[in-house]
């Protein structure tokens, strides 16, 4: 291990992002840990961030970066909002996004996932990579945790879900990738958006499900050397 690690690195959201749409509206979810290369800088990061009352992003990459794309889309929509009289559709700010991150694709790292409500189309979900390629999609993943997604996502996600069921989902998800991704980890926060609006959810680390050979959360080492053997996998 190096003891002589750069503290004072870009910070980079080593991360997972997910997107759901479901029968009604979406679901928005992430991990919270934001990292320095091994040093973790903040465990209870929020990579959801609002962008008008009705689209939020989930943002990937380098912290900087995705938080200043979302800075100059939150004052744009704000002036577009104010020209038009009405909210902001989910596609005029994931274009937005789409344009900003493409014009300036060879100095920005971050992806990002916007989601969000409105009157015209409900639920959307856009995803935003690296180098600013639009994508609409009925659910997307991001981040380093994604490469462990995309089978499970596959088969678990269905058409026509409640509002819990994507939830649900959204959880199971995120918490699959922490239990895989070095990169990933903390609390799962999610944002369920809807014609209702907007509610947050908020899941400690302790208390998410396990998966296969994973270890009960412990306060000392000790009690991880007298912990009974592995828990039971957790059951898609």
């Amino acid at each position: 291990m190096d003891l002589n690690m750069n503290v004072n690195a870009p910070h980079s959201m080593g991360t997972t992002i997910i997107g759901v749409t479901y029968n009604g509206g979406v679901v928005l979810g992430a991990d919270s840990r934001t990292s320095t290369g091994m040093y973790v800088a903040n465990r209870a990061s929020d990579k959801i961030t609002q962008l008008t009352d009705n689209v939020y992003v989930c943002r990937s990459g380098s912290a900087a970066d995705s938080q200043i794309v979302s800075d100059y889309v939150r004052y744009f929509l704000h002036q577009h909002t104010i020209q038009v009289g009405q909210p902001a559709t989910v596609k005029v700010a994931a274009n937005l996004i789409r344009l900003l991150s493409y014009s300036n694709k060879n100095m920005l790292q971050t992806g990002l996932i916007v989601g969000g409500w409105d009157k015209y189309e409900g639920g959307k979900i856009y995803g935003i990579p690296l180098g600013g390629t639009l994508i609409e999609q009925p659910f997307a993943i991001g981040g380093s945790g994604s490469s462990y997604l995309y089978g499970f996502l596959d088969q678990a996600w269905k058409e026509g879900m409640t509002k819990d069921e994507a939830e649900r989902l959204v959880v199971k998800a995120v918490s699959l990738a922490i239990a895989r991704d070095g990169a990933s980890g903390g609390v799962v926060r999610t944002v369920i958006i809807n014609s209702e609006g907007v509610t947050r959810n908020f899941y400690p680390g302790d208390k998410l499900q396990l998966w296969h050979d994973e270890l009960e959360p412990q306060n000392s080492l000790l009690d991880i050397l007298n912990a009974p053997p592995s828990p039971e996998p957790m059951n898609i």
